[in-house]
């Protein structure tokens, strides 16, 4: 989730938003690699919008902080939709990061998906925004995967965890380490469509999850 704001002088519109990090796994430095990873692929492909009969620059800029001490109150009153809250522990059920649904500002993140360059954050960052995974996971031929292809995908062999193994078969499906953002993903947030008031508009929408560490909670489907 974040928050739109339109500047006509500078031909830019500026999504901001804050990363808000609590849980037994987190802390300064991995919060700080977050924040970097979100901002720096997501201004990668210098995405444009056409908005107020102009061509816009979409620029991202992201803050954070790591907060251990955050309150399930501070998230559930949050009304700045800037803010998205992440629990970060070494377990998680169902074992995959996630958040909570395609436009929302706070989820759950396994600190085994955030290692220096796996995207995971970016790619969870995505679907606060409001984007879903693709249709069709088979990209085959078609280079680079997107930043919103989830794990599974086919892709070419030297986008895959082993070139070697066939396609589909264990080690043959996408490294998440070679998504990147394409323009097609800033188009396909229909920044365009957004309701600007005074020059502003949300992005995504608020969940206000507080997560509870699931280590000792039962999983309920």
């Amino acid at each position: 989730m974040g928050e739109a704001e339109i500047d006509i002088a500078a031909k830019s519109l500026r999504i901001q938003a804050h990363i808000i990090t609590y849980g037994n796994a987190a802390d300064d430095q991995l919060t700080k690699q977050i924040r970097d990873e979100i901002e720096t692929l997501w201004n990668e492909p210098h995405g444009m919008a056409f908005l107020k009969n102009s061509d816009l620059h979409v620029q991202f800029y992201i803050t954070a902080e790591y907060k251990p001490d955050l309150q399930e109150l501070e998230v559930y009153q949050n009304i700045n939709p800037r803010n998205n809250y992440f629990r970060i522990e070494e377990f998680v059920h169902g074992n995959i990061s996630f958040v909570d649904g395609v436009g929302s500002n706070s989820g759950y993140f396994k600190l085994e998906n955030l290692y220096k360059g796996s995207t995971t954050a970016a790619h969870e960052f995505g679907h606060t925004l409001g984007l879903d995974h693709p249709a069709i996971m088979d990209l085959r031929g078609q280079g680079t995967p997107g930043i919103m292809y989830p794990r599974g995908t086919l892709v070419d062999p030297h986008f895959q965890y082993d070139p070697l193994i066939q396609a589909g078969f264990t080690g043959g499906t996408m490294h998440p380490m070679h998504r990147k953002v394409q323009p097609q993903d800033i188009h396909n947030l229909r920044l365009h469509k957004l309701r600007f008031r005074n020059g502003r508009a949300v992005v995504g929408a608020f969940t206000n999850v507080y997560h509870w560490d699931h280590a000792g909670q039962p999983f309920i489907t």
